[in-house]
């Protein structure tokens, strides 16, 4: 490979949620930490190589949108997922939490409803509660070992639903959903007047072999029904430039939705999120992303592996995009508490409680896997050796 991902980088001491939190949420600080979405890789050099470039110029002053930024996103959607979208259909976001929050403060009053498919990402119901917005979640069913959507519930859940907000690819899971359990939702949400969110932000971490499909590329339906959020912050392992955007073909959606985002200058993005999205979309960053995927892969690969073969009463869901193994931790016996204690006391991980993401989450928790390798061999030496101890 071209490209090093072995290298192990402290990331101690430097303001690093993953590693720098550990005290504040654990009450410790000798975790391994597989927790926080991020990368411990480097990030992606020509993004790197592009900020130091623009960092030679010594003014920082007040900046315009790039004129490549929008083609570089045209260019590298209609590149990767054959999605042709036009240049007025896009517009900056601050990050796709608070482009979530900005939609539903906007769109929604307390007392709205919005459904969503659980256990998921917990923001989004965390971000709805918080302007009293009622969440309505209803567990995906889970089918050998693979999360699959109950329609009917779906119907039942966006009658009287403003949004539904849609994880795509699905995190924790890392379900791929595809063209046609798309287009189903669609046809369901559209005819009950719900509008879409699609969270597209783990499309580029789609795993070789699957393929990402951009919910509003499936149908007219759809495009004209839906609100997409995507990023390169989670390929390209610069989430900390809240490089996102937001894709809305609905011209009635979009213009309303432009309005409230103009007034508050909350669609003017920062010159480095800009150039960040602007490298990432290049030949070179693709390069290098897909020698990333074929890292990860590897690294899902061996955990699955050694699961199988060295640690009884885990069961890993094997992602189709993602660096996020949801483990069912429910073989061992133990209730979530328990599991919890099991990681973080004997084992020394810290990992996402299940729990976190909603009903259906009990009994699961979150590994993150992009690490290098000998990292990822030392948590999973830990745990074996941690369940084998409380096995005796």
């Amino acid at each position: 490979m071209k490209y090093n991902f072995d290298t192990v980088i402290d990331r101690h001491n430097t303001n690093s949620v993953k590693y720098d939190d550990l005290q504040a949420r654990w009450g410790r600080t000798d975790l391994l930490p597989m927790w926080v979405a991020d990368a411990d890789m480097a990030s992606c050099p020509i993004v790197i190589d592009k900020l130091k470039e623009r960092l030679e110029y010594p003014v920082l002053g007040y900046s315009l949108e790039p004129e490549g930024w929008r083609s570089a996103i045209q260019a590298w959607l209609s590149r990767r997922y054959h999605w042709k979208i036009e240049k007025e259909e896009l517009m900056f976001i601050p990050g796709i939490v608070r482009g979530i929050a900005f939609v539903l403060v906007h769109f929604c009053k307390p007392g709205d409803k919005v459904a969503m498919l659980s256990p998921v990402y917990m923001p989004f119901f965390d971000v709805p509660k918080a302007y009293d917005i009622e969440v309505v979640q209803r567990p995906l069913k889970l089918v050998d070992g693979r999360y699959e959507v109950d329609f009917e519930l779906l119907d039942r859940d966006t009658r009287d639903a403003k949004f539904f907000i849609l994880s795509n690819p699905h995190n924790p899971g890392g379900r791929v959903w595809t063209p046609g359990e798309l287009r189903r939702m669609a046809e369901i949400c559209a005819r009950n007047n719900c509008i879409v969110i699609s969270d597209e932000i783990h499309a580029d971490l789609t795993l070789p072999g699957h393929v990402h499909t951009p919910f509003a590329s499936v149908s007219d339906t759809a495009r004209d029904n839906s609100i997409s959020f995507l990023s390169p912050s989670k390929a390209f392992n610069i989430p900390d430039l809240t490089s996102s955007y937001v894709v809305i073909p609905n011209k009635e959606i979009r213009r309303s939705f432009e309005r409230f985002m103009t007034g508050g200058e909350f669609n003017i993005g920062h010159l480095f999120a800009y150039l960040a999205v602007e490298a990432a979309y290049t030949p070179e960053g693709e390069e290098w992303l897909n020698e990333f995927l074929r890292y990860i892969q590897a690294n899902i690969d061996y955990t699955v592996d050694y699961i199988h073969r060295n640690i009884p009463g885990i069961v890993p869901m094997r992602p189709e995009a993602s660096f996020l193994i949801f483990l069912d931790c429910r073989g061992l016996g133990l209730d979530a508490d328990g599991i919890n204690r099991l990681f973080v006391e004997d084992a020394r991980l810290a990992l996402n409680d299940g729990r976190s993401f909603g009903p259906g989450g009990e009994g699961f928790m979150r590994m993150n896997v992009a690490c290098p390798r000998v990292t990822l061999e030392k948590a999973l030496k830990n745990l074996s050796k941690a369940i084998s101890n409380f096995n005796k």
